[in-house]
């Protein structure tokens, strides 16, 4: 097997940003099978659960870290209201999911039971509210809900519904997608909209709102110009990017079955995010040098063609070493940009899209990108340092070698992928300003194709790595098509 070396630099003094947590969130949407039959089972089922909610679910979270949820959507927001679920699961409305599969819904998973899950879980709560086909006062009750200790109509339908103190909420979306499935709008009529939305949003009995603008689909930096343009920091503190990891909409292909070229064609998109932020980043600059708006990429991830035999509504799919490959690459590439992106939600959680957590009936596994953010998880709340490794052209565009480091209680982290099929490499890298006395390496590798499934759920996972320290130097070496985390301490 060819060996290539490649040389690393990390200066740990060269502070380049700060890791906040919520880079690392998810995405549960009421789609598929993400929701009813993975995250909420129902209290009087025989899978292990808290309240309807799966334990085995709870516990991957909670060893992830899972920072933030994002929830009911996605498309599914910009239809959902809120009322039709809360109060005895038995008054609750049945709806129709027109977006996805046309499916009929009990609603038994609402407001109640989203919160309620992320507290178990540890995490905060992003709720993405309806714009699209709701009215500001829909939203502005929502809000007073959720978070308002004082006695009015909502906080005494809240008291009767079970919940006599409020939560806390930080992460408020108005709207989704607005500019398709959200309203199919233009960036001026958006901005309108949320201008008036927003405005109705307010800070109750001590809760303060961090407000999220519904951001462009991919590369429309028309839509991020005219937000910045027309939006300061006292009205909006987030917006909110889309981009999704596929290099052909039309012909999407199979998550398991897939050529050479359509691997590095992958990781060319899944690379070329690194173009995108840099761009939204320029133009946020601009109007906002105080970085007082943060970039959020609330939609991430690979799609493609469902699994035969599903739903297509569902958006079923496997997900393969290919999938973890591009999960450490962008995480690698939200790292670097830390200075502006402020968080990040893969897209799903469970069932959906690249998810990190696959179910059936009572079986539970974990994907191999829900070990990839089991290996990046200690970057969490550090500050990112400069990062440096020889750029090697895999692919036209597509890097051999990805990697990004933090510090934080006197540990650098370095994550790392290996995209190449073929060749293993040899790194060697100083850690200038970072002497180490001891260091330890975790790795996720397999072949391009492998993938987990409830035969054989542990065929990808995590194993020990070896490297080697002296001083301010490490050495290690890593196969082709490989994820790895070295954490080095002083």
């Amino acid at each position: 097997m060819p060996v290539k070396k490649v040389t690393m630099l990390v200066n740990s003094s060269d502070k380049i940003g700060h890791i906040h947590p919520e880079i690392y969130g998810h995405f549960s949407e009421h789609l598929g099978r993400c929701i009813y039959e993975g995250i909420y089972v129902g209290e009087n089922s025989e899978i292990p659960n808290i309240e309807g909610m799966r334990t085995d679910i709870i516990d991957a979270f909670r060893n992830i870290k899972v920072p933030v949820l994002r929830w009911p959507g996605g498309c599914f927001a910009d239809e959902y209201h809120w009322k039709d679920g809360v109060g005895p699961k038995e008054n609750r409305k049945t709806i129709i999911n027109t977006n996805w599969g046309g499916v009929t819904e009990n609603n038994s998973f609402g407001t109640h039971e989203f919160l309620k899950f992320c507290e178990l879980v540890g995490c905060q709560p992003y709720i993405n509210a309806n714009v699209g086909s709701g009215t500001v006062q829909e939203m502005s009750e929502w809000v007073e809900y959720i978070t308002s200790d004082a006695s009015s109509p909502m906080t005494d339908l809240r008291r009767a519904n079970g919940k006599e103190k409020p939560w806390t909420l930080k992460y408020l979306g108005v709207g989704n997608e607005n500019w398709g499935c959200g309203g199919l709008m233009k960036p001026e009529k958006y901005v309108d909209e949320y201008r008036q939305f927003q405005s109705y949003c307010k800070n109750h009995s001590g809760n303060k709102l961090y407000k999220i603008a519904c951001g462009p689909n991919s590369s429309d930096f028309e839509w991020m110009e005219t937000l910045m343009k027309n939006l300061d920091a006292n009205c909006v503190n987030g917006i909110d990017l889309h981009y999704y990891t596929i290099f052909d909409w039309e012909k999407k292909g199979h998550a398991t079955v897939f050529t050479e070229e359509a691997y590095y064609k992958t990781l060319g998109s899944a690379n070329y995010l690194d173009t995108l932020l840099t761009r939204h980043t320029e133009i946020m600059n601009r109007y906002d040098p105080d970085n007082r708006i943060g970039l959020i990429v609330g939609e991430w991830g690979c799609w493609y063609e469902v699994e035969e035999g599903t739903n297509p509504g569902f958006l079923y799919q496997q997900n393969t070493m290919r999938d973890a490959i591009v999960a450490g690459m962008e995480l690698n590439t939200f790292n670097r940009h830390s200075k502006r992106v402020v968080m990040a939600n893969l897209a799903q959680a469970v069932n959906v899209l690249q998810a990190v957590i696959l179910t059936e009936g009572d079986r539970m596994l974990k994907t191999p990108t829900y070990h990839v953010f089991d290996l990046y998880k200690e970057h969490q709340d550090a500050d990112a340092v400069y990062c440096y490794n020889d750029f090697m052209s895999e692919y036209e565009n597509v890097p051999m070698i990805t990697s990004s480091a933090s510090v934080k209680n006197n540990k650098l982290t370095i994550t790392i992928t290996n995209s190449s099929l073929s060749d293993s490499v040899k790194i060697e890298c100083s850690t200038a300003g970072f002497v180490g006395s001891k260091a330890f390496a975790r790795i996720l590798t397999n072949e391009v194709h492998a993938y987990n499934d409830f035969d054989a759920p542990d065929r990808v996972a995590i194993s020990d790595l070896d490297v080697s320290i002296s001083s301010n130097q490490i050495y290690l070496e890593l196969p082709p098509c490989s994820v790895a985390s070295v954490t080095i301490e002083s």
